[in-house]
């Protein structure tokens, strides 16, 4: 059965309309939330957005079964030794509801303006990354104790969420990952690269431009191509039926999560209507209408 994520930006929205949208993807049987990590709005820095740890502990004190991650965490801007304490903790104190979400970063003139190495480097970022999933596995004691092992080691499996699509990272999605995920961006790939996960299960970032019933579909459409053409494929749109259509398709290539992105920035009428409207038909059906 499909996994349903709400992916939601922490941007442009204050804390409390966070914590609403998170409880009430929890309330509508969504399984987790994913939230972004810059240090600022990539092509929109002028607008807020909260730190991406500080949220995501936030909103786990404040749910109680929602799975809590991000697409994804930067691996440039925290040391590893500090992110994979940060991880245990956040674990813990979610009762095993965290997943680290990490990749190498894409957006560099976020590095550049906040003064932090090697953002215009694209291959050594891959190659930090790779470096730092090792070590961070080596501190949480996942291979076995080393002299390096950190204290507290978490209670139970941190599941390890890798995204992205060069070489380096399915490399490490191979070796290490418990779930992959392509990016909105990047759909085009995933029937060449679902073949090459090994035994990652298969997520995928979705934006969605929702026509519920009382809804404008040409309207709808209209404002998130505005918004959001450039992802291309990455966003689709419509009603209920050829939602459920598009997913089932999907859950039937082997994808078994979905990070939706709501082109409504997850309004919570909207959480409501998708969830009893799409995800409802799509497990009742057992994943296939295809």
């Amino acid at each position: 059965m499909a996994e349903w994520f709400l992916f939601l930006p922490q941007v442009r929205q204050g804390i409390d309309e966070v914590v609403l949208r998170a409880q009430t993807a929890e309330r509508n049987g969504f399984d987790g939330i994913a939230f972004i990590d810059h240090l600022e709005p990539p092509g929109a820095t002028h607008q807020s957005i909260w730190e991406a740890m500080t949220i995501a502990t936030w909103v786990a004190a404040r749910t109680e079964r929602l799975k809590i991650g991000h697409l994804v965490l930067c691996d440039g801007f925290r040391h590893p030794a500090v992110l994979a304490k940060q991880a245990v903790t956040l674990a813990e104190a979610s009762g095993g509801r965290f997943e680290l979400g990490l990749g190498s970063g894409s957006w560099p003139a976020e590095f550049a303006r906040f003064g932090i190495e090697g953002g215009d480097d694209a291959k050594g970022r891959a190659r930090r990354l790779a470096t730092d999933v090792e070590l961070i596995r080596e501190f949480w004691g996942a291979d076995g104790p080393t002299e390096r092992t950190q204290e507290p080691v978490a209670s139970q499996r941190i599941p390890l969420v890798l995204g992205g699509t060069g070489k380096t990272t399915m490399e490490l999605v191979r070796k290490y990952a418990d779930w992959w995920n392509i990016p909105s961006h990047q759909l085009d790939r995933l029937d060449q690269l679902l073949p090459t996960v090994g035994t990652a299960r298969v997520s995928m970032q979705q934006m969605v431009a929702f026509a519920g019933r009382k809804a404008d579909a040409a309207a709808v459409a209209a404002a998130a191509h505005r918004r959001f053409g450039y992802l291309g494929d990455g966003l689709v749109g419509g009603p209920a039926d050829e939602l459920v259509a598009h997913f089932a398709r999907l859950i039937d290539k082997g994808v078994e999560r979905f990070y939706v992105w709501f082109a409504d920035f997850a309004a919570p009428a909207t959480l409501d209507e998708f969830a009893d409207t799409v995800m409802k038909v799509i497990a009742q059906s057992g994943g296939s209408k295809a």
